[in-house]
């Protein structure tokens, strides 16, 4: 979810797959001595994986499908909230400009899931959301159903096949993406949509000025709510995570913190697509390593998934060993793949909260963003 145009970001990801960090108690030495404290946690998650079910997740031939989010139903199925666009557009621009978020559904938590319904789109440009709507993050509380997306809207033509979208443009949509929700008492609908965003950017003395989007959100069992967003201050600059608070899932929510949960030195350190959970009274955080220009970023390995704990949802430690999942893929059938990439990874939790199955959006192709196909795999953990 970058406004760089893509030559620049093929570009940018070719120069930085050839760095190598210099470690030090297993971080880079660059982050000792900020936010990580020198007794790091250890990932409960190391050699979680299980091999990925081929043919498992949710594809479409017609479509580039990505941002797998799954509930288990009052039906007893698993549903899978994704991002899709319509195939002859292009991957490209078009997540922001003319994606829709679909249903898809599995009797088992490995799919294959098979489309049931779209359940948002397009609405009218007067809304926030109205144009388009990506990143579905579904959760339940209380027999309610809360779908979190993020939503934007423009003026100008609806880009088509083969059209371009130059960079202005694109640097102006994103900048209008905002958090929104959609709520149903069942996972088949009907779904009501709110027509103001849940949080909205802050005024340009602020760090997060420009747009607010990725949602990555948990829900305690007396509703109180924490919720992880992205944003940054002006285009192409550092992407950072703020943290707020409701006390119910769909609001009012506050920022309990002024500032990033993280900060760093080194402003080519990128970290987006939080995935947030609470479990055995800490909150869990898998987040995606989006190092930029060469930099070591925290592990690294560009793309990878990396584990962090906090106690309050402020102040987060990064496991000694971080890396949850790379792009690197053993699947079912014994093959080994470098996918183009492995993004939005979301969880299916148990009744306890804790992990069964990681979903990635993911895609075959030559490079980062070069793909020829896309779907949401799904790999279960030990």
């Amino acid at each position: 979810d970058n406004p760089l145009t893509f030559p620049k970001i093929l570009y940018t990801l070719r120069k930085r797959e050839i760095r190598v960090p210099l470690y030090f108690n297993g971080l880079p030495k660059s982050l000792q001595g900020g936010f990580i404290k020198k007794n790091m946690v250890q990932n409960p998650y190391q050699n979680a994986l299980l091999p990925a079910p081929v043919g498992g997740g949710y594809s479409d031939p017609d479509y580039w499908i990505w941002c797998g989010s799954v509930v288990q139903g009052e039906d007893g199925a698993y549903h899978m909230f994704a991002s899709r666009w319509p195939k002859d557009l292009g991957f490209g621009a078009n997540w922001l400009f003319n994606c829709e978020i679909v249903r898809a559904s599995s009797k088992n938590p490995e799919g294959p899931y098979t489309f049931q319904e779209v359940v948002l789109g397009r609405r009218g440009r007067t809304f926030f959301d109205g144009m388009n709507v990506h990143n579905p993050y579904i959760r339940k509380w209380n027999k309610t159903y809360y779908l979190y997306y993020m939503g934007t809207t423009f003026g100008g033509p609806i880009p088509g096949p083969g059209d371009e979208v130059d960079s202005s443009r694109f640097t102006e949509v994103w900048n209008r993406k905002r958090i929104g929700l959609a709520t149903a008492p069942s996972v088949f609908g009907p779904w009501t949509r709110c027509d103001e965003p849940l949080i909205s950017p802050r005024d340009c003395s602020h760090w997060d000025c420009t747009a607010t989007t990725n949602p990555a959100v948990a829900i305690q069992p007396d509703g109180t709510t924490y919720m992880l967003y992205k944003s940054r201050s002006f285009a192409d600059g550092p992407l950072k995570i703020g943290v707020a608070k409701a006390p119910r899932p769909d609001g009012p929510f506050e920022r309990i913190l002024d500032d990033p949960i993280f900060n760093f030195e080194d402003p080519n350190i990128h970290l987006e697509d939080p995935y947030l959970w609470y479990e055995d009274g800490k909150f869990r955080l898998l987040i995606k390593d989006d190092f930029k220009n060469g930099g070591p970023g925290i592990s690294g390995i560009w793309g990878a998934g990396l584990y962090a704990e906090s106690a309050d949802c402020i102040h987060w430690e990064f496991a000694e060993n971080p890396v949850f999942y790379s792009r690197h893929v053993t699947w079912s059938d014994g093959r080994q793949t470098d996918q183009a990439n492995c993004e939005r990874p979301y969880f299916l939790l148990d009744e306890n909260n804790h992990p069964t199955h990681l979903f990635l959006a993911t895609g075959e192709g030559p490079a980062p963003y070069q793909f020829s196909r896309t779907w949401n795999m799904v790999i279960p953990l030990r």
